[in-house]
């Protein structure tokens, strides 16, 4: 395999490998699925996570984290997509923590997550097909704001301690400008929030905000420009999805090229059959191109480099077309049992779907890409 790696993110990944693989497997996942679990991940586990330093991985020392970048927060998330392990190390660790980098709401929610206490969840989508348009209301009220829309496909939602909400203080929901985002905590009046089973069994809510009142101080960064906050939890988020969706079609590979070892035909495995072999060193070149597009966006996101976005949208597209490829070719040759649940394969397929729908599919960065060009 090419070296992508230096030594210390090598040693993280032989560490989280292990880790996740005996903490988290499918069967953990698969478990949960079957108990019909409400919160949707476990918390003993995020506390595992925590006690190894993971939930700071992208925080700074000085605020208890490891200070880390997102080359080995997807070391990480990589992991996670392997195994199908739920965690809300994405959403919390990865795109909440970036979002609230340099504002004054860092110092009021980094401990809790670096000590795996708090979950954070992000209420950013208003409809389907993550259209970027924010018309959820805040207005004006005493010393703080009054919120009132809905919010869709927000992971976690029902159970997080912490809400990243994008919310409009002027202009339109399509406007650039006059975005405001807020931390809103668990358990606020007015706040509904409806889970729904995603097809991967992961939860995701529906919120419902109703005058959802908060002070001042609930603002993460400026009145009017949260934008730019929202470009970092989306540049984090989508990145960090990308790598998670490597780990699922690198997992996904790795038991369809194992299958294709053992399954025998006419005496011979099926491995042997030149056809295969094609399919094989085809998906395996696409994972690897992929592979090469997602950590070309983490060095530019950890180099602050202006060239970031665009390589977060190629990596985004690449990883989910790389996964569907390799997840559609481990049903196909796993034949009729890769259709059955009694095979782990098929979680993967569903959990793919699920993740290049996050933060916009592939036809949404290409068209991203078009209009950056000029097209």
């Amino acid at each position: 395999m090419p070296l992508y790696l230096n030594d210390d993110q090598t040693t993280l990944q032989d560490t989280i490998r292990d880790f996740v693989a005996d903490a988290a497997p499918v069967s953990h996942m698969r478990a949960l699925r079957d108990a019909d679990d409400a919160t949707g991940f476990s918390r003993d586990l995020w506390k595992q996570f925590a006690e190894m330093g993971f939930t700071g991985i992208l925080i700074g020392e000085d605020q208890g984290g490891l200070g880390l970048g997102h080359v080995e927060a997807g070391v990480v998330l990589e992991e996670i997509g392997r195994n199908l392990s739920p965690s809300p190390f994405l959403a919390t660790a990865v795109a909440a923590v970036e979002a609230l980098k340099g504002t004054g709401a860092a110092d009021r929610w980094f401990p809790g997550i670096v000590a795996g206490e708090t979950v954070a969840a992000l209420a950013i989508d208003e409809g389907a097909k993550h259209r970027e348009t924010v018309g959820l209301k805040a207005e004006r009220s005493g010393n703080g704001f009054k919120l009132t829309g809905a919010k869709r496909f927000v992971t976690h939602g029902h159970v997080a301690d912490l809400l990243i909400v994008a919310a409009r203080t002027a202009g339109g929901a399509d406007d650039e400008d006059g975005i405001t985002l807020f931390a809103v905590e668990k358990g606020a009046a007015g706040l509904t929030a409806s889970p729904e089973r995603l097809a991967d069994a992961s939860i995701a809510a529906r919120l419902e905000l109703d005058g959802v009142e908060v002070d001042a101080d609930a603002v993460i960064g400026e009145v009017d420009a949260g934008r730019d906050p929202l470009a970092r939890l989306l540049r984090a988020g989508r990145t960090g999805a990308s790598a998670e969706l490597l780990g699922v079609g690198g997992g996904a590979m790795t038991m369809t090229l194992a299958y294709l070892k053992e399954r025998k035909q006419f005496g011979q495995p099926i491995g042997s059959y030149q056809a295969l072999q094609h399919r094989a060193a085809h998906l395996y070149s696409e994972m690897e191109v992929a592979r090469a597009a997602v950590l070309k966006a983490q060095q530019l996101l950890d180099g602050g480099s202006d060239r970031a976005d665009e390589a977060v949208s190629v990596a985004k597209a690449q990883a989910a077309l790389a996964t569907a490829l390799s997840v559609q070719e481990g049903i196909q040759m796993h034949g009729g049992i890769g259709m059955t649940d009694e095979y782990d394969i098929g979680f993967y397929m569903k959990r793919a779907r699920v993740l290049a729908e996050l933060f916009g599919d592939a036809a949404f960065h290409a068209d991203r890409l078009a209009r950056a060009a000029g097209y």
